[in-house]
């Protein structure tokens, strides 16, 4: 989809219930609550499952990390059973927003995060916000093949990472 046509789509919006591929029925939701939920999924989260430093690595760094996210970006989180097992944000950045999206290791593979990132930029939609941008790792290739399904572009690769962006 290019993004002329990706603009022009209207992607979901909060709250969205679901059932992903293993079974399990989740909801996305809009996001301005305490922290101590996503720190919990966060601590979970092995080496593996980091990429360019974030989420940080010990639950002091993550406390850190999270309250500008929470206060500043547009959060979706997906919950499961009353526990946090997604959250995705778009973060103000200078005239567009940068998005980042995080799925708990045990949730990975199911669709859930095909569904946030969706639910993601129709709240983003609904918030007026006109661009988004990202930046991922040149090996990360089920993130970038994810962004890509979305209506993302490459805008500038380097050795290391690649931007990407999309209208909204």
């Amino acid at each position: 989809m290019s993004n002329a046509a990706a603009a022009d789509h209207d992607f979901p919006r909060p709250p969205e219930t679901f059932t992903d591929h293993d079974g399990r029925t989740v909801t996305i939701e809009a996001y301005d609550g305490d922290i101590d939920p996503l720190v919990e999924m966060y601590a979970d989260f092995g080496p593996d499952s980091r990429s360019q430093g974030v989420p940080p690595r010990t639950e002091a760094d993550i406390r850190d990390w999270l309250p500008n996210l929470v206060e500043d970006g547009l959060n979706v989180v997906v919950w499961h059973e009353e526990q946090a097992v997604g959250h995705a944000v778009l973060v103000p950045y200078q005239d567009t927003s940068e998005l980042a999206i995080f799925v708990h290791p045990d949730y990975q593979h199911g669709g859930i995060g095909s569904q946030l990132i969706r639910v993601l930029l129709g709240y983003g939609q609904e918030n007026g916000l006109d661009r988004v941008w990202l930046s991922v790792s040149n090996t990360n290739h089920v993130a970038r093949a994810l962004y890509e399904s979305v209506g993302f572009e490459t805008i500038a690769k380097e050795r290391v990472e690649m931007e990407m962006e999309r209208a909204l």
